[in-house]
């Protein structure tokens, strides 16, 4: 398995239907269906934007767009938003799990067949950024049964309204391991780089640090990358507006 818990050495019908890229919200569609209550505003896209090879989007298909709008629902119910969700998650792990190096390795079928295949390289672990980083760590722990999982605490400062650091606990060798940081919500940014900068401050390098995340405003993917240019953010979609219910829906504080 690629995320074991090992010790590093080094860092190192008959229709067609048409094939669907996965695109930014395009500036003529709606970012949200227009509302009958005339107290909620109907909120505009903003414009596509160039992230660069940094930020990886899981290709879209019927599948995961079907998921993202039970999310978004106001009316899915907590059961189904939460089994929709860690679908969501798990989609999310396994394609960042594709991100992690690996190496070509032989191995011996049953029947004394040589296979030519591959291997993870060894040395990954996962931090959380609480608390609703924690929704994705069932997944993590489903793909990866002994893999490492650290924890940091973030929250705005009453005073100053800025992000604060209040809890970090990582594995001991963090800084000789690929990172898998878990944020389900990029909003403003602000939270994962205060988180990113703490990973700093124990060594990890951002090249190191693979982001993962269900959903991500243009704002928040373009403040991580123009602070970090180097780390890998992985997400499902880029929209002008997040589903920043989502910690209370999953963990039923709403």
């Amino acid at each position: 398995m690629p995320c074991h818990n090992q010790q590093m050495n080094a860092v190192n019908s008959g229709q067609e239907h048409p094939v669907k890229q996965v695109r930014f919200v395009s500036s003529g569609v709606p970012a949200v269906l227009p509302s009958s209550d005339p107290g909620e505003a109907t909120i505009e896209p903003g414009s596509q934007e160039n992230l660069g090879p940094q930020l990886k989007l899981l290709p879209l298909n019927d599948q995961i767009r079907e998921l993202q709008t039970i999310i978004r629902d106001k009316t899915t119910s907590r059961g189904d938003f939460v089994f929709c969700a860690d679908r969501l998650i798990r989609l999310v792990v396994e394609e960042g799990l594709n991100q992690l190096p690996y190496s070509e390795c032989t191995v011996t079928t049953p029947t004394g067949y040589k296979y030519e295949g591959v291997k993870f390289e060894r040395g990954n672990c996962g931090v959380s950024i609480m608390r609703s980083g924690e929704a994705m760590e069932q997944g993590l722990r489903d793909c990866c049964r002994s893999i490492r999982i650290g924890k940091i605490l973030i929250q705005s400062d009453e005073e100053t309204q800025k992000a604060k650091v209040y809890y970090a606990k990582f594995p001991p060798d963090v800084y000789r391991r690929k990172v898998l940081l878990m944020y389900p919500i990029l909003s403003t940014g602000n939270t994962v780089i205060e988180a990113v900068r703490v990973l700093i401050e124990h060594r990890v390098q951002p090249k190191h640090i693979i982001l993962l995340s269900l959903f991500s405003t243009p704002h928040g993917a373009k403040s991580i990358i123009q602070e970090f240019p180097d780390i890998t953010i992985l997400t499902t979609e880029v929209h002008p507006v997040a589903p920043t219910h989502f910690g209370q829906r999953y963990f039923g504080t709403d």
